[in-house]
């Protein structure tokens, strides 16, 4: 391989495939597309300008779920939903452990992850008191 070690190349890909989950894959020296399992802590807005988090493997369905009030749960009255932030993980705990932290912050910081205010999160995640 030219000006690249193929370990290294393969330890660039596998980490590649553990972000994301349609990646590249080298097997015998071919790059190919594959699918991997992926998992999704989300934030939903709901119609009272609360927060839902939650996590799944499938968001498209889950949110769809929420909507049709499938759910008799916490966004059962509060339809209908909006989708306003998702992480993907590689795997199940990941996203749950993901889910357990944000549910633990305050308005303010999920609002700051939503908007992408990384200075204002970091800013807040230093107050001790603001979890």
């Amino acid at each position: 391989m030219s000006g690249c070690q193929s370990g290294h190349l393969e330890n660039l890909i596998e980490a590649v495939n553990r972000r994301f989950p349609l990646a590249l894959s080298l097997s015998k020296g071919v790059y190919r597309l594959i699918t991997v399992m992926a998992f999704y802590a989300y934030i939903l807005k709901c119609s009272d300008h609360s927060f839902y988090t939650g996590h799944t493997d499938n968001l498209e369905q889950r949110v769809a779920q929420h909507q049709s009030g499938i759910f008799t749960g916490y966004t059962y009255k509060r339809r209908p939903v909006e989708l306003v932030w998702s992480e993907n993980f590689p795997t199940r705990y990941e996203a749950l452990e993901a889910e357990k932290r944000i549910k633990g912050w305050t308005r303010a910081k999920k609002q700051a992850l939503i908007d992408g205010d990384w200075d204002l999160l970091c800013a807040l995640a230093r107050n001790r008191s603001d979890r």
